[in-house]
């Protein structure tokens, strides 16, 4: 039994990946200071995952903006239009990568960015990549190889993730029309090919093929093209141990194709779809080795290490410890980095704080489970799960989480609560009294949150700054807002929340049922992280 992550969280324990990035956009810092931070990051990813216990150990899931757009760069599916980008003196193939996914409007020219839309359903946004008719690929960017190398010298040998060649061409977008972009299949896996030949030249062992499209619904033609990739891929590397993950939802009707292909590895999302276990256990043949995604990539709350043990034993009895690894549902990205780095106990309380795991702790949780189910070190490993069954317990049962009066007032709903209070002709009447002309001006509400807004809330927040002089301030900045607003002749006014943080967690500070961590940052997109609040029992408003 071995275990396994699939991904790991690149923006750093203090988000050190977003500031060097925005300090270089910038023009505050240098190009090899992006570099040192990058590779900074990925050398402390990688030992805190070995001294952890992981078996085996991701490269490639670092990324300086998104790991789609990093694929697009090493294929060579660069749109023309940033050509000229390329060939300006003092350019290099990082400045590229940002233009591609930023845009670049300097020194007199001016190229749009590549589109950018929803992974799946998560909310991390990637790069779409553009695709034309009988389009070449060719290795362009080395950067697999260089970090699978990079960790080698750290004398970790490391599985490089590769997202799988054909959900590679369907997370992309046909920039013309009377061509599918399914048909580049054998276009582009020549450089999968030419790919792992470098890597094997350098010992490699295993590689990961993401290919989450695997859960989706797939035409003839894209069944097809996974049943072509993985033929010729086992064709040119006999030996080659390859790891074929799917994740976010069960294999479904993709379950017979799946199993068919060539792998040593498959690994299923069984936090989203555990009802598949026992399909996928009768279809898989009797050489495959099976990776139970077991702890929650996506979301915070500490795995129930009682109900992933059934699974594991469910399976183990099937087919037996050395086919079984165990792993996350998914790419720990969606996840904040570490929950140790939670020390503030007025916004996150010690009772809820130890029903949470972020992904430093989940890959503890992966190891541990691993331990209680071959019986290893058992007077270490029976005190976590005992520790796990009062936290799973205590989360149930909590008085934080059950409140009387929300679910008595949710028991008291009726139909008609649901329905408008009076008809569009009342409704209509009361709007005209307004005396707003028929087509009303307005912003969304919000304005932008300036530097100088931003320093008061810190200081505020630090002590420098009293409640009476931070509600002085604010009140002149609304002040001035408002002012403007009727200068240029808006019809309904906004007071421009000036007061307010980020939209969620002020709203959500307002709220019972909320808590909110200090440093439980998720990326977003390129630089963008996010703070979700944290919604751990029943939600209302707390009377004053």
């Amino acid at each position: 039994m071995l275990t396994q992550n699939l991904g790991y969280p690149r923006i750093g324990s203090q988000r050190e990946l977003k500031k060097i990035c925005e300090n270089y956009w910038a023009g505050k810092t240098g190009y090899k200071n992006v570099l040192q931070v990058g590779k900074n990051i990925r050398h402390e990813n990688w030992l805190m995952q070995k001294e952890s216990g992981i078996d085996l150990i991701p490269s490639n899931d670092f990324s300086f903006y998104d790991h789609v757009l990093d694929h697009s760069l090493t294929f060579g599916a660069i749109p023309k239009r940033y050509n000229e980008v390329i060939l300006r003196k003092g350019n290099s193939e990082l400045d590229l990568y940002f233009a591609m996914a930023r845009g670049y409007q300097k020194d007199g020219l001016d190229v749009v960015a590549m589109e950018m839309t929803k992974w799946f359903d998560t909310n991390y946004h990637y790069i779409v990549p553009e695709f034309y008719e009988n389009q070449p690929f060719k290795l362009f960017s080395t950067k697999i190889i260089d970090e699978f190398y990079e960790a080698k010298q750290l004398g970790i040998l490391t599985k490089p993730v590769l997202i799988g060649p054909v959900s590679y061409l369907l997370l992309g977008k046909e920039k013309q029309s009377g061509f599918e972009k399914i048909d580049l299949i054998e276009n582009l896996l020549p450089v999968y090919l030419d790919i792992l030949t470098r890597l094997s030249s350098l010992g490699l062992e295993y590689i990961q093929f993401d290919e989450p499209f695997l859960s989706l619904d797939l035409s003839e033609k894209e069944q097809k093209a996974f049943e072509y990739a993985y033929k010729e891929i086992r064709i040119a590397f006999p030996k080659l141990k390859i790891v074929l993950a799917t994740y976010f939802e069960g294999l479904g009707n993709n379950l017979v194709l799946t199993t068919s292909l060539p792998v040593n590895v498959l690994h299923v999302d069984l936090v989203r779809s555990p009802q598949q276990l026992n399909d996928v256990l009768a279809a898989l043949n009797d050489k495959i080795i099976l990776s139970l995604g077991l702890v929650d990539g996506r979301n915070i709350w500490k795995n129930d290490f009682g109900s992933a043990l059934e699974m594991i034993n469910k399976v183990n009895e099937k087919l037996g410890s050395e086919r079984i690894w165990i792993s996350p549902s998914c790419s720990l990205i969606h996840s904040p980095v570490d929950l140790n780095n939670e020390t503030d106990e007025e916004n996150l309380s010690p009772e809820v704080k130890k029903w949470l795991a972020f992904a430093k702790q989940k890959v503890a949780e992966v190891v541990t489970l691993k331990k209680l189910a071959l019986n290893e070190d058992p007077a270490s490993t029976l005190q976590k799960l005992e520790a796990n069954k009062c936290a799973v317990a205590d989360r149930k049962n909590s008085k934080l989480i059950h409140n009387p009066e929300v679910k008595s007032r949710l028991q008291s709903l009726k139909p008609e609560d649901a329905e408008r209070l009076s008809p569009f002709s009342i409704r209509n009447s009361k709007q005209k009294s307004l005396n707003l002309p028929q087509f009303a001006t307005t912003t969304i509400g919000s304005f932008p949150q300036t530097a100088e807004v931003r320093s008061w809330r810190a200081k505020f927040k630090n002590g420098t700054f009293s409640i009476e002089e931070y509600d002085t301030l604010i009140a002149e900045e609304t002040a001035r807002a408002v002012k403007w607003q009727e200068e240029i002749g808006l019809d309904v006014l906004v007071h421009g929340e000036f007061e307010r943080n980020d939209m969620v967690e002020y709203f959500g500070e307002q709220l019972s049922g909320f808590a909110f961590s200090k440093n439980g940052w998720v990326q977003s997109y390129g630089s963008r992280c996010v703070k979700p609040p944290i919604i751990y029992g029943d939600v209302f408003v707390q009377r004053r």
